[in-house]
């Protein structure tokens, strides 16, 4: 009998070009994700996080879906009873989505095939979602008795707003991508067969850009978004904190040079 294997896979082969792709992977289950990859998917987040040499974290799925939610035959040992249930989502979904949209490099979710459930939940916290024209989005699980835990939530909710997130929930349809498009959950949609080249030609761009740069982008949209007090002034000194760096002065220095920039991520 095959022994399947759900894992994340790292792929460091375009590391030389700042680019690194996790791929999620459970065969024969449409990627559904198991607690052994929501924990190998944080792994990878936490260690992307301190390498210097990551300048952009492509997500995608194998065998041409993107991920078919959590897997559900776990469940009955995994969410059997109401400390298990908050351990699964509090302890395990919650902080990988967590480490996901906190990782200081941008991420871009490269989406075939089916995207639902955690599946969706991983695209929406990733910073850019390139998708193909023939992409399956939605959230079902109003069919499985029960809601989105607030560690999931809160990700779509920020994504989207309070109306497509109530109504990708209450109705639980799964819908196309050029829906998805239009309520906000999307990038852009490329034809099916162009959809990889698409999304490596995104990270590319992104990782062409100055890291530090993007870096504090990342933390910043991120902190205006939230509703909170005003800047501090220690996070008005950490938004400026670029001034005397070398992608700073290289940056403008290669446009006035009217050359490419050699950017070095400090």
């Amino acid at each position: 009998m095959e022994t399947r294997v759900s894992e994340v896979l790292r792929d460091d082969s375009l590391l030389d070009e700042g680019l690194v792709t996790l791929t999620l992977s459970n065969p024969g289950k449409l990627n559904a994700i198991s607690v052994a990859m929501w924990q190998a998917l944080r792994t990878h987040m936490l260690t992307l996080d301190g390498d210097s040499r990551a300048r952009a974290i492509v997500i995608r799925g194998a065998q041409g879906n993107f991920a078919a939610g959590a897997d559900i035959e776990e469940f009955p040992t995994e969410r059997h009873s109401y400390d298990a249930l908050r351990r699964y989502h509090g302890e395990v979904i919650g902080p990988t989505l967590e480490a996901l949209a906190r990782c200081r490099h941008p991420s871009v979710a490269l989406i075939e095939g089916v995207c639902v459930g955690g599946g969706l939940e991983i695209a929406a916290h990733c910073d850019l979602r390139i998708a193909a024209q023939g992409a399956r989005f939605g959230v079902p699980i109003n069919k499985l008795g029960f809601p989105m835990a607030p560690g999931e939530l809160r990700g779509v909710l920020a994504l989207v707003g309070r109306a497509v997130t109530l109504e990708i929930l209450l109705e639980g349809r799964v819908f196309g991508a050029a829906e998805a498009k239009e309520k906000g959950l999307l990038t852009r949609i490329v034809e099916d067969e162009g959809v990889e080249e698409a999304g490596y030609t995104c990270a590319r761009r992104v990782a062409a850009g100055a890291p530090l740069a993007a870096q504090l982008n990342k933390w910043l949209i991120a902190r205006l978004a939230a509703n909170v007090p005003p800047l501090s002034e220690a996070e008005w000194q950490r938004a400026f904190s670029y001034w005397d760096s070398h992608d700073h002065r290289e940056g403008v220095s290669a446009f006035l040079e009217k050359r490419p920039p050699d950017f070095r991520g400090r």
